[in-house]
């Protein structure tokens, strides 16, 4: 299969649709094209939201029965008001008025809360693609700064790790290829290492065998970065001994 064809297998890969042997080749060919990569994410993150976009549709005879109560239901009068139509006792007459409010309320509620629901999803979807094209800028920024300065090296299982550092821009960039899965409920984090004292600097993708991660934070002082396993959605501090340390290229 081309690199031409590779290119256009984002959103069937996004998607689980590739059969065995185009999914291998084609995550083959993730760990050297950062535009897919990024493209994946954005469409698994947008699917996964889709996902979630699933409304109950009110039965079709709810519209019809409530606008039939509406018209026949007569409105509780005031105490002091007319009396009740012949044969229908006041307290019939509101029970049935309260009836009705109340399947008005119902249904308002209904059609407007899956309104309300389905556009918070739809503006979640948008931010979460707004945040990741942000972050693909800042890491594009941080690759091509003039002072941009990089350190490789061979990680644990066979895997190897790149970090990228640019002093103007104040982040980093870390690059890993062929990463073994972290265990089940595990992810890796990765950490700033300020002269011994570890900072968060987010997770990796648990799924991902290969990686190109935006630093959360500033580089500031940092000195180097680390990478431990902890538990999904990582720890405030290490609890793990690094499975990595890197040091940052000098400036």
């Amino acid at each position: 299969m081309s690199t031409a064809e590779l290119h256009t297998l984002t959103g069937a890969y996004a998607l689980h649709a590739l059969p065995e042997d185009e999914r291998i080749a084609f995550e083959r060919h993730l760990g050297a094209c950062e535009a897919c990569a990024q493209e994946v994410r954005e469409l698994s993150a947008t699917a996964a939201r889709l996902g979630l976009a699933v409304s109950a549709v009110a039965p079709p005879a709810m519209r019809g029965r409530v606008l039939r109560e509406i018209t026949t239901v007569r409105q509780e009068a005031p105490p002091h008001g007319r009396r009740a139509r012949s044969g229908t006792s006041p307290v019939r007459a509101g029970r049935w008025s309260s009836y009705a409010l109340a399947a008005c309320v119902a249904a308002a509620a209904a059609f407007g809360g899956v309104a309300v629901w389905q556009n918070q999803v739809a503006q979640d979807a948008r931010q979460e693609a707004l945040q990741a094209r942000q972050q693909s800028e800042q890491l594009a920024r941080v690759m091509a700064a003039p002072d941009a300065r990089t350190s490789s090296g061979a990680l644990k299982g066979g895997a190897r790790g790149t970090v990228v550092v640019s002093q103007s821009a104040n982040r980093a960039v870390f690059l890993a290829s062929d990463m073994s899965r972290p265990p089940g409920g595990k992810v890796y984090q990765l950490w700033f290492n300020d002269d011994g004292s570890m900072r968060s600097a987010g997770l990796m993708d648990p799924s991902a065998t290969d990686d190109t991660v935006l630093l959360n934070g500033p580089v500031d002082g940092a000195s180097g970065m680390g990478i431990t396993i902890e538990p999904a959605g990582g720890s405030k501090q290490p609890t793990t001994q690094p499975v990595a340390l890197m040091d940052f290229p000098d400036s």
